[in-house]
Parts: C-alpha cells; structure tokens; sequence
C-alpha cells in the first residue's frame, strides 16, 4: 500500500471519530478536521448547497447543535489517495436523538468526502450526503 493511501486510512479513524462527535452534538473534533479556507462544499442530506468554508463550516456548527445524543458508522465503499488529495464514498449509518426530542432516530446516508492535504494534515473540503433510499427488487 502507498504511503498516501495508508496515512489517509489512518486518518479516516479521526475522521470516523469525528462524526461520532458530531451526532452528540460536539463540532470541536469535526470543526479541526475542516478546510479554513476556499474552495469547500457541503450537499446536504436535506438537498442544500452550502459554498465557501466559512459557511461551510457554520452549517456544521448549526447542524451538531441539532443532536443530543447518537452513534455513527462508515462503511467505505471505495477511498483513494494520492499526493495532496484525498476521498472515500459509502455508508454512513446512524441512530440518533434529535435536541429536545424523545425519541431516536435511525439514519442512513450515501456519502462521498473530498479532502486535501494542508501542512501534513487531510482536511475536509467536500461533503455530499443524501438518503439511502432502497430500490424495489422485482421477485
């Protein structure tokens, strides 16, 4: 394995971490691991686009204050890495609860990341998360 691709699985350890902070309503580690500076994008599961890291970054902050509790998972379909640049596509399951809500919720979203490489460190600068909607079989 190259050493691009093994520092970049490494790194989705954090990354996984992250998310975990996220649906407990925590931004600080996501927050680290987000590009400070342009360009950065987020498509929102609810359909959004959201330009700019700024902006980016104040609807992740808005978003991790939406949850109170909850659990996270990737499931990596593909991830590649090489030089400055970086990107897994899958699964992300969830089981969360909302801010004042009693009851939890289960979630589960197609993602695809984009990252590049700052000063050593892969820093998110792509998000693109939509519902996982199972398509009927025939029988």
């Amino acid at each position: 394995m190259d050493k691009d691709l093994h520092d970049f699985k490494r790194f989705m350890e954090e990354r996984s971490r992250a998310s975990t902070a996220f649906v407990n309503g925590d931004i600080g580690p996501l927050a680290a691991l987000s590009a400070t500076s342009s360009p950065a994008t987020f498509f929102s599961p609810n359909g959004g686009v959201v330009q700019g890291a700024e902006d980016v970054n104040a609807a992740n902050t808005k978003g991790a204050k939406a949850f109170a509790s909850g659990e996270s998972t990737f499931t990596v379909l593909h991830m590649a890495a090489g030089g400055d640049v970086a990107f897994w596509s899958g699964l992300q399951h969830a089981k969360v609860r909302f801010a004042g809500k009693p009851d939890d919720v289960t979630m589960a979203l197609r993602v695809t990341e984009a990252f590049r490489r700052e000063d050593g460190w892969w820093l998110l600068v792509h998000r693109h998360a939509d519902p996982l909607v199972e398509e009927a079989r025939p029988h």
